[in-house]
């Protein structure tokens, strides 16, 4: 039985021109892509978009390679998450450990500008798939980041999406 609260969480990884936009977490001292916890009532989609928004002035569209998409009055497909991660969080402060439910997206920018807060307040900037395998695991990046970005490169050139 898990007695660690759970929170769900949703994260973008943004690409463009062969890079993805990363951004320093101050709280955990690491490179990592715009997310954060969902909001009363909305999807893991709206809130993947609005943070991405939120943290760097960019309006995103996600990716899609959905296998089935169905439009009736019942039922609407929403896009579907790249990735889902259980994430375990360790304390903070007063905060208790707990695990974070992530819902992983992939997209592109349609609209908005990098904002000078974003690039001045987290040192958010646009990198290559070079540049994050030269982070170190665990110190500079999480090692399932690293990973995450290997692949969605991959699952790119398949797409042939850039």
């Amino acid at each position: 039985m898990n007695l660690l609260e759970r929170q769900f969480t949703a994260t973008v990884y943004i690409l463009h021109d062969d890079k993805v936009l990363l951004h320093f977490h101050a709280k955990f001292g690491k490179w990592l892509p715009p997310g954060g916890h969902l909001e009363h009532n909305e999807t893991p989609q709206e809130c993947a978009k609005r943070e991405a928004f939120e943290e760097t002035g960019l309006e995103i569209e996600f990716v899609k390679d959905e296998h089935l998409w169905v439009d009736y009055s019942n039922a609407t497909s929403i896009e579907r998450p790249f990735l889902c991660l259980l994430e375990n969080i360790p304390a903070q402060g007063t905060s208790p450990p707990h695990q974070h439910v992530d819902f992983i997206f992939v997209g592109t920018p349609v609209g908005g500008v990098l904002s000078e807060a974003a690039i001045r307040d987290t040192q958010a900037k646009w990198v290559t798939l070079e540049e994050v395998l030269a982070l170190t695991p665990n110190e500079d990046v999480f090692a399932e980041t690293q990973q995450t970005i290997q692949k969605i490169f991959q699952w790119m050139q398949t797409l042939s999406i850039r």
